[in-house]
């Protein structure tokens, strides 16, 4: 963020016991850190926050994604259930239900060569 080095540091520090004084100087610099610190805690505390609701939206997306790729595989489920049922039910139908042009099976395989 701030690239302050040691002789910055220095004039900084020799401005400020210049401009506030010696005795109020050790309570100023006290209260520079806690609101600095404050500061980075508040700082911190955003980027997380953040950070947890890229992670939640991204979460939301995955959760959605998969939501549509269970639909579509009890689609399909059912699409084939659905299927197979008709074929029993054909396989199931008695022979005197089936219309007279249709061979019975007994006749279909003693055509064949």
């Amino acid at each position: 963020m701030f690239d302050v080095g040691f002789s910055e540091l220095l004039i900084i520090g020799a401005v400020a016991l210049v401009v506030i004084g010696p005795e109020r100087l050790p309570r100023v610099a006290r209260t520079a850190g806690h609101m600095l610190g404050r500061m980075r805690r508040y700082v911190d505390e955003v980027k997380a926050e953040i950070d947890r609701e890229a992670a939640l939206d991204e979460l939301k997306k995955l959760r959605g994604e998969v939501m549509d790729s269970a639909r579509e595989l009890e689609r399909d489920m059912r699409a084939g259930a659905r299927q197979m049922e008709r074929r029993f039910r054909l396989d199931a139908e008695p022979v005197d239900a089936r219309p007279e042009n249709a061979p019975a099976e007994d006749d279909a395989t003693a055509a064949r060569p």
